[in-house]
């Protein structure tokens, strides 16, 4: 942490960023700190759009970090009006957000000498067919 990052730790950060996108999670980013910080080299920042999707956000990140080796330092317990979850992987933080949470706390205004990277889901390939194409009718 602070420095040199490995390149497994930069690796499961912005995997684990681009799965929170794909999850609809809002305006995800990645913070890197490792220039700034000596406790940690990256946050992942990520809206929520309910408590609901929160916990299901926060649910997806063990799910795909467990496999790869990392597990959270501790498990928060959500409650059922939560508006922000933590999880600490140590090297790294997941920050997942109700819109309102993270317009109040701005962490990215906060960590402002950070280097951003914005992610966003991959867009679905556009259909082949044109839109007024009809089925075609059997007689």
């Amino acid at each position: 942490m602070g420095g040199t990052v490995a390149t497994e730790v930069r690796e499961a950060a912005f995997g684990c960023a681009a799965m929170l996108a794909e999850h609809n999670g809002g305006d995800t980013v990645v913070l890197d700190l490792s220039k700034l910080s000596t406790w940690t080299d990256f946050f992942v920042v990520t809206s929520a759009t309910s408590s609901t999707h929160l916990r299901g956000l926060a649910r997806r990140v063990e799910e795909y970090l467990g496999p790869l080796g990392f597990s959270p330092l501790r498990r928060p317990g959500l409650a059922d009006d939560e508006q922000w979850c933590l999880l600490d992987f140590g090297d790294f933080v997941v920050h997942i957000m109700t819109a309102e949470a993270r317009g109040f706390y701005e962490l990215e205004k906060l960590w402002f000498g950070a280097e951003i990277t914005a992610l966003s889901a991959p867009t679905a390939p556009a259909s082949t067919a044109p839109a007024s194409a009809a089925p075609a009718r059997s007689e």
